[in-house]
């Protein structure tokens, strides 16, 4: 999926998350300085989070269920979305966020073998963070991020190449790669909304299973 790049000149983020017009843009020649405005694709994706949070803690509430994650692009921003939403005590337990590579073998348990040959940036990373932060917060689902946020590529990646993960009460992981375009503030917007996405469709196909597996045993 590939995020809008347009934002409005001058702009700035505020603490309270809107945004101001801070004065002229910067002139021709002119020193730049870093970008903390959001565009509009970054807050579209905010507010499509605080839906997608509110819908996962709902179906997670329902079953008396739990999540935690595991971030290293993200760095916060997912459990952020997640801990936006009222009543996310009742589910979420809390979150690792593992930036750099050593810890995402040393607190979550990624084999190093893996994180040697591939790098961090890579689905089965995903998967092993997912499947480390459900082992380690007791819980019953895990999500995990790691990518290529900006402005460097890592590991041989490019900038916005993006893999997220969900694991289930089963233990087993889903995988999704994400290919973004856009700022570094909307690769990682973009990917906490993926994930969220992710999650909530794990969550919809483990209640079908569950039915089915019930309406068989009638």
């Amino acid at each position: 999926m590939v995020a809008n790049n347009a934002q409005g000149a001058g702009e700035v983020l505020g603490t309270d998350g809107s945004t101001a017009v801070a004065g002229p843009a910067v002139p021709d020649g002119a020193s730049m300085p870093e970008d903390r405005s959001l565009s509009d694709a970054a807050i579209a994706d905010r507010a499509r989070q605080g839906t997608l949070a509110a819908d996962v803690l709902s179906a997670l509430g329902s079953r008396g269920e739990s999540v935690a994650v595991a971030e290293s692009l993200t760095g916060g921003l997912l459990a952020a979305a997640l801990t936006d939403a009222p009543g996310a005590s009742r589910c979420f337990r809390g979150s690792i966020t593992a930036y750099a590579t050593d810890l995402k073998a040393g607190l979550l348990g990624v084999a190093e073998a893996l994180l040697a040959e591939r790098g961090a940036v890579d689905a089965e990373v995903a998967a092993q963070m997912a499947q480390g932060v459900r082992r380690v917060m007791g819980t019953d689902w895990g999500a995990a991020t790691t990518g290529v946020a900006g402005p460097e590529p890592q590991d041989g990646q490019p900038v916005g190449t993006v893999h997220i993960a969900v694991a289930g009460p089963g233990g087993a992981a889903v995988t999704a790669e994400l290919k973004l375009a856009g700022s570094r503030t909307e690769i990682r917007a973009r990917s906490v909304t993926s994930t969220l996405e992710l999650l909530q469709s794990e969550l919809i196909e483990n209640a079908r299973a569950q039915d089915t597996e019930q309406g068989g045993q009638i």
